[in-house]
């Protein structure tokens, strides 16, 4: 008799545990948590949950009310998402996956030239996404392609194809780990950090190493760790090759959080390491690419970089990366980035006594729909300082910024 096949949604809810690093337990302690008072008064205990879990993951039955809304609290993933997932979403991922796999079977080598092209530009395009894809969203496309990455790595292949195949995986899981951040899942962008740090050792391959030790700076530094977050920046440095995107952006990385620590000279000497390091470099054909830097990039660094410090000349700074970044001058607009600086113009514009319109730009950024997790503290910043002068705009920016975590 055939086994009867799990349904896509129960292997879906496996694997979005699995990928955080929670047990069953865990899972459990996660969907109690995402519950208003009035629910949790009314849920068994962590026992029967587990147990429910357990059935959920086997596909014996969908979660009913009010364990649907549950998971999708818990895993910050819409409940159509997770529950109306087409029979085959996980079968072949999207189209592009059926073109590579196809390219690879009609190759004489079970991996092949055509194959790791064809993943090395989708690692460019998915890079290059970043800064105007919802993270979520981006993260969905990151997984299908390392689903398939993880597929190749038992099939045949030379050492040449072997490495190409793992430096493939590393950038995904260091982008599936940014996003991961992004949406404020700790736990899986830590794990995913590991895992890309492991193929940049397996691969040799110092960059992507370098990154890992940057993508953890820009984490712990958003946390409030400074001091970390100095280290893990000057380590990125040690490793990365001189003069690389990664070694530019830990080097501006390092300046923020010197920043933070109101260190003023330690802060302008990395701000003009910066400055030597990108002066003799071009505009990149993608300056959308998340790990290519872009010139215009340290403009919005100097920014953040002189906001924390109180330094006058950061609005100027703050409104020239804000209009370039809105405009179609040097490439897209990037409204992401420009929802960042505008909170770095809100910064600069209280140190320079205008509150009124930091809080205006603030309450802009807050409700614009595209605001990520990980930059929620930049604006609970912004705001905690508008109520510190006690300015009437602190009570409608407090209560968009509820709306904006609640949601």
């Amino acid at each position: 008799m055939e086994a009867k096949r799990v349904p896509t949604w129960a292997v879906r809810l496996r694997a979005e545990r699995r990928e955080r690093g929670w047990s069953q337990t865990d899972m459990a302690k996660q969907l109690a948590e995402a519950a208003d008072s009035a629910t949790r008064a009314h849920l068994p205990s962590r026992e029967s949950i587990v147990r429910r879990i357990k059935s959920y993951e086997a596909g014996k039955h969908q979660p009913d009310d009010p364990y649907r809304l549950l998971y999708s609290r818990a895993l910050g993933i819409s409940e159509d998402e997770l529950f109306d997932i087409p029979a085959n979403a996980l079968a072949f991922g999207d189209d592009e996956m059926e073109a590579m796999e196809l390219a690879r079977r009609s190759a004489a080598s079970e991996v092949g030239n055509e194959t790791l092209e064809r993943l090395e530009l989708a690692v460019d395009d998915l890079a290059t996404a970043y800064p105007g894809t919802p993270p979520a969203e981006l993260l969905n496309r990151v997984r299908q392609h390392l689903a398939y990455v993880s597929r190749l790595m038992d099939a045949r292949k030379t050492l040449a194809e072997h490495r190409r195949l793992l430096v493939v995986g590393g950038w995904l899981s260091l982008l599936a780990a940014t996003c991961h951040i992004d949406l404020h899942q700790l736990r899986a962008g830590a794990a995913r950090l590991k895992t890309a740090a492991e193929l940049a050792k397996h691969s040799e391959h110092p960059e992507i190493a370098a990154w890992c030790l940057e993508t953890q700076a820009w984490q712990v530094l958003t946390t409030g760790d400074y001091r970390r977050a100095v280290t893990l920046s000057q380590g990125a440095q040690a490793i990365a090759p001189r003069g690389s995107s990664a070694y530019i952006q830990a080097t501006a990385q390092e300046g923020r959080a010197w920043a933070r620590l109101s260190a003023g000279p330690e802060t302008r000497d990395a701000l003009n390491r910066v400055a030597r390091l990108v002066s003799p470099l071009p505009m990149p054909d993608r300056p959308e690419h998340h790990y290519r830097y872009d010139p215009a990039k340290s403009e919005a660094y100097i920014a953040t970089t002189l906001s924390w410090l109180g330094d006058p000349a950061a609005e100027r700074y703050a409104r020239h990366v804000l209009a370039r970044l809105e405009s179609a001058k040097d490439g897209p607009p990037r409204p992401r980035r420009a929802v960042s600086a505008r909170l770095d113009l809100a910064l600069s514009l209280l140190a320079a006594d205008q509150p009124d319109e930091a809080g205006q730009i603030t309450l802009t950024a807050i409700t614009s729909g595209i605001l990520v997790p990980s930059s929620y503290w930049r604006a609970g910043e912004v705001i905690r300082a508008v109520e510190e002068r006690r300015l009437p705009e602190a009570v409608e920016l407090r209560e968009a910024y509820r709306e904006l975590s609640a949601s």
